[in-house]
């Protein structure tokens, strides 16, 4: 894929050096959610490992919630034969799977040695998902650290994948039943099993021999509207921010080039074209991308 640089690219990767320049240690930004046994570190601290074994799987979650921004971190999946097992990295408005919940969700989806990870993505607003896409990627998740990223304002979310947006939601600028944009999130991610239904269907199990299965993570970086009560600054849009700006609302000419090569050669599911599921479109499902 040829690599192009545009402005909205430049402010991505001065929001990245700014980010990285203040990054702190694992503690001031996360919790672990459970099984701390099952987290670790590097040496120096800016690597984190979760494992995944029979027992039990491993999460941590953000201590502080956001609402809008730019939220990015570096993942090194899960080597081998990981039939079964998710890699979860998502946003999500409560500590727990709540019926109300908001949520951003990437999963990256295991398989048997030698075939390629998938990568499913889902919105949800006040408790609805049912929003998934699922796209190959173009490299090799597992051999070295790659960035997964989420770009949320009021009138798109766009998923990235090292800079490349792979998925784009849009908002209709009206009240609607699938645009998540009240509720603060939390960032979180885990690794757990679910061979009921991540691979082929539920087809292929996990191999246990195999455990522990690890996921890695580097360079968590955040620029976004931090959420404080009681009087939050970002209950509504400022446009002070790069990510809140015009120039975030849709994508740049470059990122569509790229966008529409990802959409030809890369899709593999997409809700809004399962007319078998959905015989009545959603109705975001009319809303151009490219806008």
């Amino acid at each position: 894929m040829k690599k192009r640089v545009s402005p909205m690219a430049s402010l991505f990767f001065i929001s990245a050096l700014a980010a990285a320049s203040s990054q702190s240690p694992f503690e001031d930004n996360f919790s672990i959610m459970w099984s701390e046994n099952h987290f670790k570190t590097s040496e120096d601290g800016n690597t984190w490992f979760l494992s995944l074994d029979k027992e039990t799987g491993c999460g941590f979650q953000t201590k502080q919630r956001y609402r809008f921004g730019w939220f990015s971190m570096k993942l090194k999946l899960v080597g081998g034969d990981s039939a079964g097992v998710v890699t979860a990295y998502y946003m999500c408005s409560e500590n727990g799977a709540g019926p109300e919940r908001d949520e951003l969700d990437f999963e990256f989806l295991g398989n048997r040695t030698g075939q390629p990870y998938l990568i499913q993505t889902n919105v949800y607003k006040n408790g609805v998902g049912g929003r998934e896409m699922r796209h190959m990627l173009w490299f090799d998740p597992t051999e070295e650290f790659h960035s997964y990223s989420i770009l949320w304002n009021d009138h798109q979310i766009v998923f990235f994948v090292d800079r490349v947006p792979i998925r784009v939601f849009k908002n209709n600028g009206e009240k609607n039943d699938f645009f998540p944009n009240e509720k603060p999130m939390y960032l979180f991610s885990s690794i757990w099993n679910a061979d009921d239904w991540a691979t082929r269907g539920g087809l292929e199990k996990t191999d246990w021999k195999k455990a522990p299965f690890v996921s890695s993570y580097k360079d968590f970086s955040v620029d976004g509207c931090q959420w404080e009560d009681l009087y939050p600054a970002c209950v509504s849009t400022t446009t002070k921010k790069w990510w809140d700006q015009y120039q975030a609302w849709h994508l740049t000419d470059s990122q569509k080039m790229d966008f529409a090569w990802v959409q030809r050669n890369l899709v593999i599911y997409d809700y809004c074209k399962d007319t078998d599921r959905y015989p009545k479109l959603p109705a975001e499902c009319s809303l151009s991308p490219w806008g």
